[in-house]
């Protein structure tokens, strides 16, 4: 009677037919009974909480018990109220119930707005394989499942990794990275876990470990397949069980923590080697994800190098340096063993190295580019081998068309630049497919 007035009201006899009607309406905010038959109020919250789009709930008891409304909020309900209560107060927390789910509905489309316009930040590709990996983020990013991201060094697994905790339900909970292979083994479990002050030798203070650290947010755990095999027992409990106790202590911790792994190694072949569990294995591969190397995606390379070399003017605050075509056709053809990170890695050096401005062209490159590993044949092998003579000409030919171009192909002050004769410029020029203004 009281919220008939303002409100559009649902009425049910017990908790099950409330989830019913809940399930068919779109409703914003739940009242319930702390005692009710059948299913009790307290249950009824647990599953309200568990709908896709669940409302505010206001829980109503005539036992004034502190702990009782306590562990409410705690699962989720907005406010709790004590039987018998002032109308106005209880108008008031109703009113305030509904503006928090409205407010809830504009973030969510916020950001789904935000989304669309800024993509998915410093990741960068237009490749099948690279639409097909973004259009997978996007999936994952709405979901609080656990979720594998596989591939080899350097693709950008913890970029992806923080890019689903920024575009999804957590991004305003906490960010805590781990690298598995760079803890001793003897700190692994106080790492993950915490210790309490006393608990073994320079234990001087209680200290939180990552999984409360990373309470209501996103626990990433990077270089999985280096984490003990002891350690990954424990880890297992922590997935089942959402609580632990800190080493040397007594109290369980409860935690609410997505857990995002990656790896660059076959898990699968490890597990057939007993060196990781298996049952941890389906416990942190329900979303699995992997990224394609960098050989795979040449395609990118091009606005990748692009972006990289805005970021890196951006940083050091010097002008923006380009690369030449021929330049990028040599790093499109190179097999990038570490991938982005050496990308990344090679810009940086060439425009420390460059004079502020201007092109980084194919003299520029190091050697490895230039005549990357895959063209040189193996002692033995029954293919011809490029020789030489070949490889020099082929240098010889990207160098003088490299200062071709940063004359305007000027033969004459081509020459000089070079240090030779313009008549023997112009009989290479010949021998090596160098004409007027083309390459």
């Amino acid at each position: 009677m009281l919220l008939e007035k303002d409100f559009r009201v649902l009425k049910a006899e017990n908790g099950e037919k409330a989830i019913s009607l809940l399930r068919e309406n779109d409703v914003q905010v739940a009242v319930l009974d702390v005692m009710m038959p059948g299913m009790g109020g307290m249950a009824a919250l647990n599953c309200i909480m568990a709908l896709p789009d669940h409302p505010e709930v206001i829980m109503l008891s005539a036992a004034d018990s502190a702990r009782m409304g306590a562990q409410a909020v705690k699962n989720g309900a907005f406010d709790y109220i004590a039987k018998p209560f002032n109308t106005e107060e209880f108008l008031e927390v109703a009113r305030k119930a509904l503006e928090k789910k409205r407010m809830r509905k504009e973030i969510d489309f916020l950001r789904s707005e935000v989304f669309k316009l800024s993509g998915f930040g410093n990741i960068v590709g237009r490749s099948k394989p690279m639409q097909k990996v973004l259009k997978v983020i996007g999936q994952v990013c709405q979901t609080d499942s656990n979720i594998l991201i596989t591939g080899e060094s350097g693709t950008g697994k913890e970029l992806v990794a923080r890019t689903i905790h920024s575009k999804g339900p957590r991004g305003k909970g906490p960010f805590i990275s781990v690298n598995c292979a760079a803890i001793p083994r003897e700190l692994l479990e106080s790492e993950f876990f915490g210790h309490e002050k006393g608990s073994f030798t320079g234990a001087h203070e209680r200290r939180m470990g990552k999984f409360e650290l990373a309470h209501g947010g996103i626990l990433f755990l990077d270089e999985l397949s280096t984490l003990h095999i002891e350690l990954q027992a424990k880890l297992l409990r922590v997935l089942q069980e959402r609580e632990f106790t800190r080493v040397g202590g007594q109290r369980n911790i409860v935690v609410d923590v997505q857990i995002i792994s990656a790896t660059n190694q076959d898990l699968k072949s490890l597990i057939r080697e007993r060196k990781f569990r298996e049952d941890l294995y389906f416990r942190l591969n329900v979303l699995p994800l992997e990224l394609p190397p960098l050989r795979e995606r040449c395609q990118d390379i091009p606005i990748l190098v692009h972006f990289i070399l805005e970021k890196i003017a951006q940083r050091l605050n010097r002008p923006l340096v380009k690369m030449t075509p021929e330049a990028l056709e040599l790093l499109k053809k190179y097999h990038w063993p570490g991938n982005i990170r050496e990308l990344e890695n090679l810009l940086e050096r060439l425009v420390a190295f460059s004079s502020g401005g201007g092109l980084i062209d194919v003299p520029d490159l190091p050697t490895e580019l230039i005549f990357p590993e895959t063209e040189i044949r193996p002692s033995g092998s029954q293919a011809p081998s490029r020789g030489l003579n070949s490889a020099r000409d082929q240098f010889e030919r990207m160098y003088i068309l490299s200062i071709l171009r940063k004359v305007g192909w000027n033969q004459t002050e081509a020459a000089k630049v070079l240090g030779i004769h313009r008549n023997t410029l112009v009989r290479k020029m010949s021998l090596l497919g160098l004409s007027g203004g083309k390459s």
